[in-house]
């Protein structure tokens, strides 16, 4: 399995852990009192954030891509939905 492979696959996971973050433990710890709902999916969501960043870096080097390319999917971690988006468009180049 290629850096790439397993970077897709870590950002599809990424992705998911961020809206969990976003959209069901922001709103339980806020809104139902229930702060470990944020301390958990947030420690999930920080070490996949980590491995992002880290198979991004293995697989900018093994398929050769431009430092402005890189950069763009770097930033798309941080956007809610934009890692799938990431995915889509690498899936359709390899």
């Amino acid at each position: 399995m290629t850096s790439l492979n397993i970077f897709r696959k870590v950002a599809v996971a990424e992705g998911i852990s961020y809206l969990l973050l976003l959209f069901i433990a922001m709103p339980l710890k806020y809104w139902a009192d229930m702060p470990l709902a944020v301390k958990y999916t947030g420690w999930a969501h920080g070490l996949l954030f980590v491995l992002y960043a880290a198979y991004l870096v293995l697989a900018w080097q093994e398929t050769k891509w431009k430092f402005g390319k890189a950069v763009l999917i770097f930033l798309a971690s941080l956007l809610p939905f934009a890692p799938f988006i990431v995915d889509k468009k690498l899936g359709k180049h390899s």
